[in-house]
């Protein structure tokens, strides 16, 4: 299974390279990519569409398909809600206000970096308030984390709102506008580096916790009957899916329903074991990221949609499609 997922991902990448305004045949993307990767590769004009604009933008949609969907995933096990994504504890809407006031202010104190790292500081700050609202004598509630992550994500999207209509830049609204709807344009070699480690290093990390993972789902009393600390546990992968999202949220924007319904697809294919699910999860989520901004780039050609709003048209009927297959009926994950 994961193998046969592996090669429909290189498939999708090849291909996804070669749509466009301008269509490149599979067989030169890879001739190109070749060529690139053995130090060669000319300067002609399919050359540089290939290399510098469409390569990055795929690999990037991978990367950030990816790491929503082992993020929601994640954050499923940890709240035991099987409609829960970073989205629902507040994270994507920190991530925008640090974004947008970067965006408002004209600020570019770090150059190119200053976006990204405002976007994550705003995740990690949403994160700290809803893990210090949502404790209750010291340990962390699931329903409560899930309410208090609903309720600071309204908050941060009403600032968010506020700071956009108080700005008086036209240029500046339709960038937010257009980056809280999740979009891939503009996507440069520089910026994948960043995202693609903190991907993988996530990955192996969550890899290793995998069986506690599994223990975590059936309660805290039950887990410290099999020697798992629930509560540490559970801090734990709430930060790292707060350092996951925020970096991926930071170079793509508000992008939902990815890491809502890859984690359901996964487990339909390979099971609740986290050891099998969640690599399945991250190939699932890319394919699909990569697919969507497909359809962005092509369906309104030559002007582009948001990714975001691609992923809400195609996850509302797959979701509800795999409530129903699935059977459930919003019963905590096992």
């Amino acid at each position: 299974m994961r193998t046969a997922l592996g090669v429909a991902l290189v498939v999708s990448v090849l291909v996804a390279i070669g749509i466009g305004p301008v269509g490149v045949p599979v067989g030169e993307v890879v001739r190109i990519i070749v060529d690139r990767l053995g130090g060669g590769g000319g300067h002609g004009p399919t050359d540089l569409i290939v290399w510098r604009l469409r390569v990055p933008r795929v690999l990037m949609a991978a990367v950030v398909g990816a790491g929503l969907a082992v993020a929601g995933a994640v954050v499923q096990t940890v709240v035991r809600n099987p409609v829960a994504d970073p989205h629902l504890l507040g994270l994507s809407s920190g991530a925008s206000v640090g974004a947008v006031i970067v965006l408002t202010s004209g600020s570019a104190l770090l150059g190119v970096v200053t976006l990204p790292l405002a976007a994550f500081a705003g995740a990690t700050l949403a994160m700290v308030v809803v893990l210090a609202m949502a404790q209750q004598r010291g340990r962390l509630q699931p329903l409560r984390l899930v309410l208090v992550g609903v309720a600071c994500a309204y908050l941060f999207s009403g600032i968010t709102s506020f700071m956009l209509a108080r700005t008086n830049d036209t240029a500046a609204q339709q960038q937010i506008i257009f980056w809280l709807l999740g979009g891939l344009s503009g996507t440069q070699w520089e910026s994948l580096p960043i995202p693609a480690l903190v991907l993988v290093a996530a990955i192996v990390v969550l890899l290793a916790t995998a069986r506690r993972m599994n223990v975590l789902v059936l309660g805290d009393d039950a887990s410290a009957a099999l020697g798992v600390d629930a509560v540490r546990l559970r801090w734990r992968l709430l930060i790292l899916t707060t350092l996951l999202t925020g970096t991926v949220v930071a170079v793509s924007g508000g992008i939902g329903f990815v890491g809502l319904i890859t984690g359901h697809l996964a487990r339909m294919l390979v099971g609740a074991d986290h050891r099998r699910m969640l690599p399945v999860t991250a190939v699932l989520g890319a394919c699909f990221l990569v697919w969507a901004d497909v359809l962005a780039r092509i369906v309104i050609a030559p002007a582009e949609l948001p990714v975001g709003v691609v992923t809400a048209f195609l996850g509302v009927p797959m979701f509800l499609l795999v409530m129903r297959r699935a059977g459930h009926r919003l019963e905590p994950v096992s």
